[in-house]
This record gives C-alpha cells, sequence and structure tokens, in this order.
C-alpha cells in the first residue's frame, strides 16, 4: 500500500459524464481534486478511422472485472468501457434532455416499484444549460415536438443534413412525422482551437481521430489538468472504505504496478457506472449501511433497444458522410395509432451505416465479403423504447469467484417486461414505414443486447423506503459520498442518458461543494 499520507479534498472514481462533470465546479473552485479512472487515454490519429476501431473491437472493451450474465444476452459474459474520458468517447454525441414529463411519475411505467424522481426537470433545468455549454452542443430550439423549455439556445446551431439524413427525413414527412435535428456535442467552430468536425463516418462507437467531437476527453478533462485537476488512469477501484458517517479511505488496484494502493479524500464522487458503481458498493457492504440499502443492486434498466435498417436499391450514403443526424419524437408520449401499449412508447433516431468491421465480427468470416456491398446501400433507424423498473431486475455478488484485482464476481439478471417489448414493437413498426417511405426495398429488424444504457442499480427518490439517494445523490447513511452516474435513474426515460447524467451531476456537484 501506498498514498496513505495523500488527503484530497475531494476523490471522483471514474472519468465519463458523471465523474468529469462532478470535478469540474470542484477543480474550478481551487479545490485538491484526485480523478481515478480504470483505463488510459485513447490516442487519437488515423489508426481511429479502421474498419476495425469501433468500440467493442478495441483494448478499451474491458472484461477486467468481467460481468457474468446469467439473463439478459447471449454473450454470458460481457465487459464495460475502460478509458479516460469514459463511454463519451465513443458515443455519437447525441446530446438530449429528458422530456418534462419524464420526471413525473407515470403510472404505466413505474407499476409497482416505487419509482419517483425526487426533482423536477425545473431544478434540473439550469444545469442541462450548463452541460449544454460545457460540451459546447450544436442543436436547433423549437423543432422537436416534444422538447421540454429551455433557457438559453445551443451554443452551436445545428448543420446541414446530409444526403442520407435527407433521404430519411422525407420518409419521415412522407409518414407525417415531425423528424428534427438532433442536437451534437461535435465541434463545427472553424474558430476553435481544437479541429473542426470532418463529417466521416466513424464517429458512434468510434473515437474521433482528429479530436472534433466533444467528448470529455477532447474537451473538458483537458482543461481540467491544465486548472490542477489530478488523473491518476490504470487504477481499479476494489473497495471503499466508510469509519462512522463517512468514506475515509479508497482502495484501487493500479493495473500497470499489480500493486493495491489507498487514498484518502474529504469527499468521494462515485461514477463508475450502473454496473460498476453497484459492483463496488456491494462489493464494500456500504449497502448494509444505507437505510434504502434494500435498492442497491435492484431495478436495473437498459432501454429496450432495436434497430431498423433499410436496404435501398441505390447506396443512400455515396459520399460516406456523417448522418446520425435526424430524431423523430411523435411516438414518445405514445401516438393514436398505437393501440398498446398505452402511454409513453420512446424515440426513434437516425443511424448511420453499420461499420463493416463491426458486422464482419458478429457474423460468420465467408459472409463478411458478401455483406459488404448490401451494408453499403443501408441506413437505419435506431429504437429506443422506455423500459419499465422491475425489481427482479439486478446485478449480486458471486463471492466464491473473484477476478485478478480481488473484486467479487458480479452477475446480471434482465428480463424485459411485456410493455417493454410491445412499445420495441411499436416503434419498429413505425421505423420500417419510415424506411419504406424513404425508398428502402426492404428493411431488416434486430434487436440489441448490449448494457450500453445500463441504469438504475442505486437509484435517488425522496424517502429510504424506495431509495438509495436522496434528492442530491447521496448515498443514505454516509454523508461524504455521492453517487452521480446513471446508476441513479428511478426510471430511464428514453432518451441518451449522457445529458442528464452531466446535469445531475453538475448539479450534486454544486450542492456538496456548499456543504
Amino acid at each position: 500500500m501506498s498514498d496513505e499520507n495523500t488527503e484530497f479534498d475531494l476523490i471522483v472514481i471514474g472519468s465519463g459524464f458523471g465523474g468529469a462533470m462532478f470535478a469540474a465546479p470542484w477543480v474550478e473552485a481551487g479545490k485538491r481534486v484526485l480523478l481515478l479512472e480504470r483505463g488510459d487515454w485513447v490516442p487519437r490519429d488515423e489508426r481511429c478511422w479502421d474498419v476495425d476501431a469501433s468500440f467493442d473491437l478495441t483494448p478499451y472493451y474491458s472484461t477486467l472485472p468481467p460481468y457474468r450474465v446469467a439473463a439478459g444476452s447471449k454473450p454470458r459474459v460481457i465487459g464495460s468501457c475502460a478509458c479516460v474520458g469514459g463511454a463519451s468517447v465513443f458515443y455519437g454525441g447525441v446530446s438530449l434532455r429528458l422530456r418534462r414529463e419524464d420526471l413525473a411519475v407515470d403510472p404505466a411505467i413505474v407499476g409497482a416499484s416505487g419509482a419517483c424522481w425526487p426533482l423536477s426537470y425545473e431544478l434540473l433545468e439550469p444545469f442541462y444549460a450548463e452541460a449544454e455549454r460545457r460540451l459546447d452542443v450544436a442543436g436547433t430550439t423549437g423543432v422537436d415536438p416534444t422538447e421540454p423549455p429551455r433557457s438559453t439556445h445551443y451554443p452551436q446551431p445545428s448543420q446541414a443534413l446530409s444526403r442520407a439524413a435527407r433521404l430519411v427525413e422525407r420518409g419521415a414527412q412522407r409518414c407525417g412525422l415531425k423528424p428534427f435535428p438532433l442536437p451534437l456535442a461535435i465541434n463545427y467552430r472553424s474558430d476553435h482551437e481544437r479541429q473542426v468536425c470532418a463529417a466521416c463516418r466513424t464517429c458512434d462507437t468510434f473515437a474521433c481521430a482528429i479530436g472534433a467531437k466533444n467528448d470529455l476527453a477532447s474537451g473538458l478533462l483537458p482543461a481540467l489538468l491544465r486548472q490542477g485537476l489530478s488523473l491518476r488512469p490504470g487504477a481499479l477501484v476494489t473497495r471503499l472504505v466508510e469509519q462512522g458517517r463517512r468514506v475515509t479511505a479508497v482502495e484501487y488496484f493500479d493495473l500497470a504496478t499489480q500493486e493495491h494502493r489507498v487514498v484518502r479524500g474529504r469527499t468521494v464522487a462515485l461514477a463508475a457506472g450502473a454496473l460498476g458503481s453497484a459492483h463496488l458498493l456491494l462489493s464494500s457492504r456500504l449497502d448494509q449501511l444505507n437505510p434504502g440499502g434494500q435498492v442497491v443492486g435492484r431495478y436495473l434498466m437498459r432501454h429496450c433497444n432495436g434497430i431498423v435498417f433499410g436496404v435501398f436499391p441505390r447506396v443512400p450514403d455515396p459520399q460516406r458522410e456523417f448522418h446520425k443526424q435526424l430524431g423523430v419524437h411523435d411516438f414518445y408520449f405514445g401516438h393514436p395509432t398505437v393501440r398498446e401499449p398505452k402511454g409513453k412508447l420512446g424515440s426513434l433516431q437516425q443511424l448511420q451505416t453499420p461499420p463493416i468491421g463491426l458486422v464482419r465480427a458478429h457474423i460468420p468470416r465467408a459472409l463478411g465479403t458478401i455483406a459488404a456491398p448490401v451494408i453499403e446501400r443501408m441506413t437505419g433507424l435506431l429504437l429506443i423504447a422506455e423500459d419499465q423498473p422491475q425489481h427482479d431486475n439486478h446485478v449480486r455478488l458471486d463471492w466464491q469467484t473473484r477476478d485478478a484485482a480481488g473484486l467479487p464476481q458480479l452477475e446480471i439478471t434482465h428480463r424485459y417486461s411485456e410493455r417493454d417489448l410491445a412499445a420495441r414493437r411499436a416503434l419498429g413498426k413505425a421505423a420500417r414505414r419510415i424506411m419504406r417511405k424513404a425508398g428502402a426495398w426492404l428493411t431488416h429488424t434486430r434487436t440489441i443486447e448490449t448494457f450500453s444504457h445500463a441504469l438504475g442499480t442505486v437509484r435517488m427518490g425522496p424517502t429510504p423506503e424506495t431509495s438509495a439517494l436522496d434528492a442530491q445523490s447521496r448515498f443514505r447513511g454516509l454523508d461524504n459520498l455521492f453517487v452521480v452516474d446513471a446508476s441513479a435513474f428511478p426510471t430511464a426515460a428514453a432518451v441518451n442518458p449522457s445529458l442528464t447524467i452531466a446535469a445531475n451531476a453538475l448539479r450534486a456537484s454544486r450542492a456538496a461543494l456548499e456543504d
């Protein structure tokens, strides 16, 4: 062990949206902040444009620790993102706010789960605006038919639609829908010190080769490092040590030296993701100190996602441009054409032509060459159906099996409800119609089994009977521990969670700083 005498004002675990945003106000206030990150920096160069540079195929998809899946996906062991900047490095830049209604209790979604956001949209709104400013989001106000109230315009305007996006836009409009440009955290400023987006197709699931995506490793974290942030990559946190009502030490496994180390801080923010944070809390036995500890590891959500690809007679994207640009929210709160389920359904988002490297990795080798010409005639829509928080969807520990760092094995169990599946089917039907109206000869639908949108497991709420975190994302029973990633979500809503993670982390950070 070493570093026993080091004491920081704040220790943050995880450098993704929750961790980086929680750290920012403290660093800017001159506090001593240590950021522990399991992964390393992702190099930005021409290798990021390789067909095999999609996230799942890189070393930044880590199976240390390995997550065993008892139910919920075909792979029985899965990994997670491990790099400086977290999942932001490989995300598509879509930066949507929750709808105002998402933060109210919807009985059709919540059921008997007791899920309840302990804050209103109005309380979160200023922090959404701050998060959009820090991520320099490009968007257009007033075009999303479900857009919640805003106090500010987007920092950058939306860019012109690509040819493939215009094709899908026409298809949606022929269905009587109102497609709109997705807000994107991408740099389009020619006077910016960083490079301007080159509109390449290696964006979503790829690290940006030129650093034009406003991910945290390209924008916020370098700025915080210049202001005094201490970053320790290659640090896999293995235990939070408590004494009384406080976490007094953080133990981690140094992946470079293969040694266990300890650091100390006055405040600790946990942002290791919905799987990683629950893993660490349970393995540290901190759930036993929380009056709401019975929910730690429970109510795992991940959206009920799928993809509808249209196969077109002509290549829809001959210029090979970025075209994850359109959203369709006409079905978000339900639609007159959908009988079941009643109420909220979810969102549709354009998806770019799938990376050939990723496709080849998931089909028999002999089919890879045959599939390539067909893939170039495809473009798609991502289905994001809101899934219900269910008590039986959970993570648990197998204390008899331990990984190389000494952590007990995490096991995941997840099954969709009939309502979840019905909502996805309804969205799929709408997406196929859009594709046909856009000119697709045929469509192909596939479901998504990843946990890339894992949510819940340490949810916040108004009372300890139903939640492990209070309204400030503070872990009940411990005065100086905050959990500020997607695990804090009581419900999943049906948009990408990144901007809400960022806004909630900023809100919790400022409250903790004022304590």
